[in-house]
């Protein structure tokens, strides 16, 4: 996915202003609280998006995820979530839940002409009126860890990152992001001082558009510890 496609999905996110059931979070530790952000709460960034949605919920009620199932040659769609006012400064810690289902043949942010992800987790910040996004992505190839796609303009600062690639496909896997660290890390040189700006959305992608191939994933869990 293009730098394109993640400013269309900071646009998006400023007019917002597999049948197992999904695994159950870990217990948040003892000092922190969490809040958790329904998948059905995810809606189309409508700028960012092609006419067919081909996401769905699935599973039962008291495990439902986001099924993601792209077929080339749909255009993308993309999904973002609102985070509530009183958690935007609140927020310490990002928790999330996926699968892959079927990778991307060769789907790599980090090689021009290929950046597809089986799954791909958005973390948007704002600050006046400048957006940030850390982009997270479950690649079909690259180097776990990988920081690609760095772009910096008067407006937006976005960077994606290789968190998983390759398999285990079919099998969940729970990440947990610390968002101060993360913010700091990829915007303010790593100063343990910087102020963090309000956390504002969280945004997801399934694609294969650039490499021509199905790609598919499953996403749940999502959850705020502060």
């Amino acid at each position: 996915m293009n730098t394109l496609i993640a400013r269309g999905l900071l646009a998006g996110l400023a007019l917002l202003q597999a049948a197992a059931p999904a695994p159950s979070a870990p217990p948040p530790p003892p000092f922190l609280s969490e809040e958790k952000l329904a998948v059905s709460g995810f809606r189309v960034v409508e700028r960012d998006s092609g006419p067919v949605n081909y996401y769905q919920l699935a599973g039962p009620s008291d495990g439902r995820y986001l099924h993601a199932d792209y077929r080339p040659p749909l255009e993308t769609v993309t999904l973002g979530l609102e985070i509530p006012d009183p958690l935007r400064q609140r927020a310490r810690k990002l928790r999330w839940s996926w699968r892959a289902l079927q990778l991307p043949n060769g789907g790599n942010d980090c090689v021009p002409g290929r950046g597809d992800s089986a799954a791909a987790v958005y973390v948007v910040w704002k600050s006046g009126l400048k957006y940030y996004a850390v982009k997270f992505a479950w690649a079909g190839a690259g180097r776990r860890g990988r920081i690609c796609q760095q772009s910096r303009n008067l407006f937006t600062a976005q960077d994606a990152v290789i968190q998983e690639s390759g398999g285990p496909l079919g099998r969940w896997v729970t990440e947990e992001v610390d968002l101060q660290q993360v913010f700091r890390s990829h915007f303010r040189g790593g100063d343990p001082r910087a102020e963090i700006p309000d956390l504002v959305g969280l945004g997801i992608l399934t694609d294969g558009d650039q490499t021509r191939s199905e790609s598919a994933a499953d996403y749940t869990g999502f959850t705020l510890l502060y």
